[in-house]
């Protein structure tokens, strides 16, 4: 996929910060948060050209169920069709250019709101009332265009890139570091969607680092986290990730005691996974949940935040109280994160505030400012 870019002020910042070693890092500067400029060129460089999450693929269980998105600018529908598949494809109609499905749900036909263009569940056209004068209409070659989309560990990845990498390829990584806890398995009981006013990269980091979680969670998970025991490995340059050793405060967090094929530490391990550029998933022996992330310009972003459990709760008959535990818990974090990232882009847009130094639990946070510089500054990876 070719695209045109346009180097910015803060994408040359950008670069000279991510060129000092880590053991010297600081934080991103404040104009890669809050320039205009720069949030255009990350539709353009990043989300324009990279694979992001739609959701879980068993959301969409049966023909016509279908979830909308917005890819830098581009409206989209993921959906089932009659014969079992996932697709993605243009959200807009092909007459008058009208957005057709809203939100989520289940369609036996795509209808368009404003003159009822029909469209098969495969994007072909199926009708349009009233067209039969015109010489130069032909249904049959008309259709939504495509957008690639793929089934990747129970995710639902889609790009506009022709010529993305699929993420089976590009994420392998991942899938050899978790794949004993098989992703695709979990089932997902929770599918929401927010918006909250800080910048998404401040969300993003803010999942990358649990240096914040005694702190900014105390009234939450903060107790169940040990600084001491954390690990921050050196990521890829596809994805970044942490871990933590949980203990029995959040039982979900654990292996189900029917389950033997995990031991040791294996039983007890969070992974803290970032896939770039906006996929961001906790997954644990018991559950996951998740964040996929799309920026609102400068200041707003939106947030998919989704979640379940693993096949061994999900067949325990107490599943849905503990689940509907951790979700009340997680709802609780969810309150803590978003009062903590309002307050750093607030804080952002001080004249007098400026780039700390990096903890050494902040690695994944420098890893992804390289991610970002490389490809607003049009380099490979």
């Amino acid at each position: 996929m070719s695209i045109h870019r346009t180097i910015v002020p803060a994408a040359a910042e950008l670069a000279q910060n991510t060129a000092a070693p880590f053991e010297q890092a600081k934080a991103m500067p404040k104009s890669v948060y809050t320039a205009e400029d720069f949030a255009a060129l990350e539709l353009e460089t990043i989300f324009a050209g990279e694979w992001l999450c739609a959701g879980r693929a068993d959301a969409l269980k049966g023909p016509g169920d279908y979830l909308t998105m917005e890819i830098a600018g581009e409206p989209i529908v993921v959906l089932r069709d009659r014969d079992g598949k996932l697709r993605a494809m243009s959200n807009v109609c092909r007459h008058r250019m009208s957005t057709l499905l809203q939100g989520t749900g289940t369609v036996r036909a795509i209808v368009c709101p404003y003159h009822a263009w029909t469209y098969n569940l495969d994007g072909t056209l199926r009708g349009a009332p009233a067209m039969g004068k015109n010489e130069t209409f032909h249904r049959d070659e008309i259709r939504l265009p495509p957008v690639r989309c793929e089934e990747w560990l129970g995710w639902i990845m889609v790009t506009l890139n022709s010529d993305a990498p699929p993420p089976s390829e590009r994420l392998k990584a991942v899938e050899d570091l978790v794949g004993y806890l098989d992703m695709r398995a979990y089932t997902e009981t929770f599918r929401e969607t927010h918006r909250w006013d800080t910048n998404w990269k401040v969300l993003a980091e803010n999942f990358m680092e649990s240096y914040h979680l005694p702190v900014c969670h105390a009234g939450t998970i903060g107790g169940s986290t040990d600084l001491n025991t954390m690990v921050c490995p050196e990521g890829t340059d596809t994805f970044n990730y942490h871990t933590i050793l949980r203990n029995d405060q959040v039982k979900l967090c654990l292996a189900h005691p029917d389950n033997t094929a995990l031991t040791g530490d294996e039983r007890r391990t969070t992974w803290l996974l970032a896939i770039y550029p906006s996929l961001l998933i906790t997954l644990t022996p018991g559950y996951f949940w998740y964040l996929s992330l799309h920026p609102h310009g400068p200041g707003q972003v939106d947030i998919i935040f989704g979640g379940g459990m693993s096949p061994d709760y999900m067949a325990d008959p107490d599943a849905p109280s503990q689940l509907a535990a951790v979700k009340k818990m997680l709802d609780h974090v969810n309150e803590e994160d978003r009062g903590c990232t309002e307050k750093v882009f607030k804080g952002l847009n001080a004249r007098l505030a400026g780039p700390g130094p990096l903890s050494h639990l902040e690695r994944p946070n420098f890893e992804f400012a390289q991610y970002i510089s490389r490809r607003v500054n049009g380099q490979a990876g």
